[in-house]
């Protein structure tokens, strides 16, 4: 007796039962009578819609007897089993890639020729895989479908999801193969490999700087925008940086979380702390490629760069006057504002940069650190022995505008012009 006995007049195949059969002419036709009441979705088959009906009730009746993780279709649980037995009955024909479901096998296919079938309809892009057009979808509407049981943070794919409970378990499966460091995440272990590459894939369109993350260069362009959406409660400050929030939070706690352990100094942000550190290390890292200059910190290695390329992009309000670094634009306003926040702890003389006034140090402890090779005196400041060298070259570089007289240093030209405005010193 025949165990099949009715067939399908398009395609021959065969079904033990007549409902079956009838059912199987619904994917020719494209006939969809079972109606979602939720969704309005539509199905070939009432078994596919009492089905679908659990994603919106989150029933999972089948649990998996190795790890019990519940699923809402029987064929997800038999398809998960594969991941615990690591079974992949699936071969491509072309490459022989291998996988666990006959879906995601169909779905590679089309990455062979290209085919990308299923559209967008908000943006019209196309993609070769179902999944990843649903994936897709979720950028538009910002849903996030699958919830950490543990921290109740969501996500939009159940990849990400299961990425995420590797932090609750501390588990880091992602191994470097340079330093052996271990990471929770694939994502994140790309991202580190480029710390070794110094790869930036990343380029602003504005501005040319490049990134080695994407979430870096988007950061970057809320600057661009001068978009700032972080607010402080208690000042009102604003920032355009969720990280430069955090740490301007912790200002007003008073709360320094990191601590050198060398001379006990607390730090409320991590980078001030590591920058700090480096100064006991004397560590510098970072090297530049054009001259092999070092640095312990790669925004000093990156306004370094402008030296070599003598681009200034920081200009001052006042009188326009372009610098290649921040630092020093800063200490120019001074010029204008007269401030002098650097104060000498003995005399208590003001000074508007630091430099100056670790220069200004010396004179108190006494210390001449530099030595004319010449005759031997000895200075406690470096301009000073430059402006001594002049006398035995027989250089007199500074000249009077005035009467053209000239000098071996610009403190004795100085001296002079009083003279001339008869100011005295």
């Amino acid at each position: 007796m025949n165990e099949k006995p009715y067939s399908c007049d398009v395609c021959n195949k065969v079904y033990s039962q007549k409902t079956h059969l009838k059912e199987h002419y619904r994917t020719h036709t494209n006939e969809k009578p079972y109606s979602c009441e939720v969704c309005n979705k539509k199905f070939f088959r009432k078994a596919y819609l009492n089905e679908h009906y659990r994603t919106h009730t989150n029933e999972k009746p089948y649990s998996c007897e190795v790890c019990n993780r519940g699923f809402s279709h029987k064929s997800h649980l038999n398809a998960h089993y594969r991941t615990h037995t690591k079974e992949k009955p699936y071969s491509c024909e072309v490459c022989n890639k291998k996988y666990s479901r006959r879906t995601h096998l169909n779905e590679h296919y089309l990455t062979h020729s290209n085919e990308k079938p299923y559209l967008c309809e908000v943006c019209n892009k196309r993609f070769s895989q179902k999944s990843n057009l649903n994936r897709h979808y979720r950028t538009h509407s910002n849903e996030k479908p699958y919830f950490c049981e543990v921290c109740y943070k969501s996500f939009s794919q159940e990849s990400y999801l299961n990425e995420h409970y590797l932090v609750h378990k501390n588990k880091k499966p992602y191994l470097c193969e340079v330093c052996n460091k271990g990471f929770s995440k694939r994502g994140n272990l790309n991202e580190h490999y480029r710390t070794h590459t110094n790869e930036k894939p990343y380029s602003c369109d504005i501005c040319n700087r490049r990134f080695s993350r994407k979430g870096n260069l988007n950061e970057h362009y809320k600057i661009h925008a001068n978009e700032k959406s972080y607010s402080c409660d208690i000042c009102g400050k604003t920032f355009s940086l969720r990280r430069y929030f955090v740490s301007h939070n912790l200002v007003h706690t008073d709360e320094k979380t990191y601590l050198c352990d060398l001379c006990g100094k607390a730090f409320s942000g991590k980078s001030n702390f590591n920058r700090h550190y480096r100064n006991h290390t004397k560590e510098k890292t970072l090297s530049c490629e054009i001259c092999n200059k070092r640095f312990s910190q790669k925004s000093h290695l990156n306004e370094h760069y402008l030296a070599h390329t003598n681009e200034k992009p920081y200009s001052c309000d006042v009188c326009n006057k372009e610098f290649s670094k921040k630092g020093n634009l800063n200490e120019h306003y001074r010029t204008h504002t007269n401030e002098k926040p650097y104060s000498c702890d003995v005399c208590s003389k003001g000074f508007s940069r630091k430099s100056n006034l670790n220069e200004h140090f010396q004179i108190h402890t006494n210390k001449k650190s530099f030595s004319c090779d010449v005759c031997g005196k000895t200075f406690a400041l470096k301009r000073y022995l430059i402006n001594h060298n002049l006398i035995h070259i027989d250089g007199k570089k500074c000249t009077c505008d005035l009467c053209e007289k000239a000098f071996a240093s610009k403190r004795n030209l100085n001296i002079h012009y009083r003279m001339h405005s008869r100011e005295k010193p």
